[in-house]
């Protein structure tokens, strides 16, 4: 007697590996159900039943093909309906500071908006992880980071330890800050697993960091003659480019909030209203040239404060974001901020960018060097002040990091910058990744919620474990959130 060989359809065959493959437990119920409404039909209607969904098999392929089959199985249906949110916890011995790598499932706890939520997913260090896509900053203000960052060991320094990067990872370079000037950034390389590249990106960030003297005059003479110009049609002089201008009106309105500032120039590609917690607005401006002026106006409508012409953290965080979305949606998105921390932006502005990573789940990092001296004495003293304006002055670099789960790392000598580079790096791929599963009856409300993520382990004498948890602080369902609007046009920003 010969032995039968049993053909299978194309969905037959998938249906057989799906149902091999471990799935969540929502999945398996909802399969199960399923099934027994099969089984409990007559045979005939299950004969039938095969014959159709075989003749819709065959007919899709004479169609088109069965890769292009459009109809969906059940099984794909569910999956469309499971949403699941990911994070991603690294965890610290709070004495030493070294990732612990040995932890289990039952040794985490995560709560969202105060509730614990059932860990579904579960991998740490040395197992399947998403590549990073690691986006380097660098300010180069000649009184800031440039100083630094122009010093060729410096640089080699750092060009070392991207090069220790593993084989998946990639790399994007920005310089900002450059030749002086506060709205002027550039893409010194796009993100790359070549890590020759990135060495010749940061070779050219010294060029970048001083004004060469005939630059300087060439710069005064265009502005002089601009002013002349401006001065014989009658009108203001210019207000110069990174500058900032308060306005007081004791007799002015609180600001109407119900629709963003419109655009006066066609020069403008995009605008963006911020509405603060504490009544203030914030209108920011992208011209065509990439640069970016800020508007500040105060709960009372009485203290306006113009910072025109810059080129800030949150516009480098929304460039860097942007660039990873569009071109690398598949990686973990981790950004680098090299400055002397140094960073002026309002504080209505940086709760934004933290929105704005939580959001997009970019884990922000910060390599701070030594402030100059002057400025070390200067800022008690702006600290306060620029408080009272709602700008926030130095430090803002190192809250990103700690409400997006990533390091604030300080240096000072040269082989800091590889080991602090090193150790940012390190973390990032020293994580646990953790995720729970989001009830379909949960609506998307497009608020943050809180997350806190718990370690509770024991040492080998049987005593609890000191450590130090970084993981995101919250979360966004799918959603826009109203706090914010933007107004965009279409004409493209000539720096992408």
């Amino acid at each position: 007697m010969k032995a039968q060989t049993q053909i299978l359809s194309p969905a037959q065959t998938q249906r057989r590996k799906v149902e091999r493959t471990p799935r969540p437990a929502l999945l398996v119920r909802a399969q199960s159900r399923a099934l027994k409404t099969v089984r409990s039909g007559f045979a005939p209607l299950r004969l039938c039943g095969k014959f159709l969904l075989v003749a819709l098999v065959v007919a899709a392929a004479v169609a088109g093909g069965s890769g292009r089959a459009s109809a969906q199985t059940p099984e794909d249906i569910l999956r469309m309906r499971t949403r699941v949110v990911f994070l991603d916890a690294l965890v610290k011995d709070k004495r030493t500071g070294t990732p612990i790598s040995d932890l289990q499932l039952d040794n985490f706890q995560v709560f969202d908006d105060g509730k614990e939520r059932p860990i579904s997913y579960f991998t740490r260090e040395g197992q399947a992880r998403k590549p990073l896509a690691l986006v380097i900053i660098l300010d180069c203000r000649e009184d800031g980071a440039g100083r630094f960052l122009k010093r060729p060991e410096i640089l080699k320094a750092m060009a070392d330890e991207l090069a220790k990067l593993p084989a998946e990872d990639e790399v994007a370079i920005m310089a900002m800050n450059i030749n002086g000037e506060d709205e002027k950034r550039v893409w010194l390389s796009d993100f790359t697993r070549d890590r020759s590249q990135l060495a010749a990106a940061l070779a050219r960030v010294p060029a970048f960091v001083e004004v060469p003297p005939e630059v300087a005059a060439e710069r005064a003479a265009k502005e002089k003659e601009k002013q002349k110009e401006r001065e014989a049609n009658g009108q203001k002089p210019e207000q110069a480019k990174g500058s900032m201008t308060i306005h007081s009106d004791t007799n002015a309105k609180p600001p109407d909030t119900a629709a963003p500032e419109k655009p006066k120039t066609d020069d403008v590609v995009e605008t963006e209203t911020i509405k603060g917690k504490n009544g203030a607005i914030v209108v920011r401006t992208v011209k065509k040239d990439g640069s970016v002026s800020v508007k500040r106006t105060s709960d009372s409508g009485k203290m306006v404060i113009e910072l025109d012409d810059i080129y800030d953290m949150a516009a480098a965080v929304r460039d860097a974001s942007r660039q990873a979305q569009e071109k690398r949606p598949n990686s973990q998105t981790s950004v680098v901020w090299v400055s002397d921390g140094i960073a002026p932006i309002f504080f209505e502005d940086r709760d934004a960018t933290e929105r704005l990573l939580i959001h997009q789940n970019v884990i922000f990092n910060s390599l701070t060097v030594d402030l100059r001296t002057l400025f070390k004495f200067l800022m008690p003293i702006g600290k306060p002040i620029a408080g009272w304006m709602g700008v926030s002055l130095y430090g803002s670099a190192k809250k990103l990091a700690q409400q997006s789960g990533g390091e604030a790392v300080r240096v000072s000598r040269v082989s800091d910058y590889g080991t602090g580079l090193a150790k940012i790096v390190g973390n990032l791929t020293a994580r646990y990744s953790l995720g729970f599963t989001l009830a379909e009856e949960e609506k998307d409300d497009g608020r943050m919620h809180e997350l806190d993520v718990r370690v509770k382990a024991q040492d080998a004498k049987g005593k609890t474990r000191k450590l130090l948890v970084n993981a995101r602080k919250g979360y966004y369902m799918p959603g826009e959130s109203k706090e914010t609007t933007a107004e965009k046009r279409s004409a493209p920003a000539s720096n992408n």
